[in-house]
């Protein structure tokens, strides 16, 4: 499909975006697909996103247009709906006649790639976790997950026109299958609104005494976000004699398992639940001394780098792309409490104003423009310039991956392997 015109100009392109397990209480890929879809219509594009919901909603917003379609509670996930009815949303994309097709979930929505090739719709999916690494976390082994991963990820390349990966690590899994259709784009932070001058005293007292080190845990308390690390890491700093405090925001299915071994255990952990006032969220990272991010199946780590942003250090799953993301502003550690316990050691054995500086410095890297504009060079989409003419969108760190035989433009699908 061509660009729409607007009074002979040539105007930008209608992104239809899908996405799946998103709930009020969402973090990471709400934060993405709100500050994405903002970039896109500022860049000049229609972003339009539809999401499950209680009931159907049809609102214009500063991220474009959202829809919801009812989607049913799935048991046991804290509140996340799924989008079921293929006819429903089927109908939906052809009244929407999309310019592009941008979907954020890999299992249940991936039947809208053979929508969108019988509708000459260039589709991009993406991947948001490792396939392999989530199903890890769910307990099956590394040979029948990465085969498992292999399979999955083999019908994801060949129906989509490209795979956005946001960081080498998630790349990896397709790589090893041989996709030459692979796209990466970093994501972004809010780095005005997250900030080192939301330290708040008043919130770090709320939370910890003088002289004990606050650790703050911002996560989805489910089974591949590994939350029981955190606690198993205070414990561990607790036994070698360091005086410390764990505050988690953030909730789940796990919530009420965590919070009885923490009462079992006697340990000093503040559950806060969802937090939904963000400038709250924003004062709770930049007081707290380290973030914790333990889980393996991360892709890039939204949380974790919002929390640098405020000037916090970050200790992180070295199973996770967040290896790659931190830098020198924060550590890796296994996948158990005492490795966790001793790389918060390490971080809090360095001068405050240093380890404090070194996040700022490093989240400043991922700036939420460059995502966008990452993300627009994965559609083949255009920015603004600063005058009236469009400029083609292909920024530095938004590198394609092509192999023997790929070919220039979106178009549709290749042949894998």
């Amino acid at each position: 499909m061509s660009p729409r015109t607007d009074h002979g100009a040539t105007a930008g392109l209608r992104i239809v975006r899908l996405a799946n397990f998103v709930a009020p209480a969402s973090g990471g890929l709400r934060t993405a697909l709100r500050e994405l879809g903002t970039g896109y219509r500022a860049a000049g594009h229609e972003p339009v996103l539809i999401v499950p919901g209680e009931r159907v909603t049809d609102r214009d917003t500063e991220q474009g247009r959202v829809i919801t379609l009812p989607g049913p509670l799935l048991p046991g996930t804290g509140g996340y709906r799924v989008l079921t009815d293929k006819r429903r949303v089927a109908r939906l994309l052809e009244s929407l006649a999309p310019d592009r097709l941008e979907v954020s979930d890999r299992t249940t929505l991936r039947w809208t790639g053979a929508w969108a090739r019988r509708a000459r719709v260039p589709a991009v999916m993406v991947s948001h976790e490792t396939a392999d690494g989530v199903l890890r976390t769910w307990g099956l082994s590394e040979r029948v997950s990465r085969r498992a991963a292999d399979a999955l990820n083999l019908r994801t390349a060949h129906t989509y026109s490209r795979v956005v990966c946001t960081t080498e690590f998630a790349e990896r899994e397709f790589v090893r299958i041989g996709a030459r259709n692979v796209v990466r784009a970093p994501l972004g932070v809010d780095l005005a609104g997250r900030h080192p001058g939301l330290r708040d005293v008043a919130v770090r007292a709320r939370h910890a005494r003088v002289g004990e080190a606050l650790l703050v845990m911002c996560s989805r308390l489910s089974v591949e976000k590994r939350p029981g690390t955190a606690l198993d890491a205070l414990e561990a700093l607790l036994r070698r004699g360091r005086r410390a405090v764990l505050v988690v925001a953030g909730d789940g299915p796990l919530r009420n398992r965590l919070e009885l071994r923490a009462r079992e255990r006697g340990l000093p952990v503040t559950f806060l639940g969802h937090v939904a006032d963000r400038a709250l969220l924003g004062a709770l990272q930049a007081s707290a001394d380290v973030c914790l991010a333990p889980g393996p199946a991360e892709t890039f780590g939204l949380a974790a780098l919002e929390a640098m942003a405020c000037g916090t250090p970050v200790v992180a799953s070295a199973s996770s792309a967040l290896t790659e993301v931190l830098g020198p502003a924060g550590a890796t550690a296994a996948d158990h409490g005492d490795a966790f316990a001793e790389a918060v050691t390490l971080l809090l054995g360095r001068p405050e104003g240093e380890r404090r500086h070194s996040a700022r410095a490093r989240a400043e890297c991922f700036g939420w423009p460059a995502a966008v504009e990452g993300f627009l060079a994965a559609h083949d989409a255009v920015v603004r310039a600063p005058g009236p003419r469009w400029v083609a969108a292909r920024p530095e760190g938004a590198a394609v991956t092509r192999g023997p035989g790929a070919v220039e433009g979106i178009g549709l699908p290749e042949e894998v392997g």
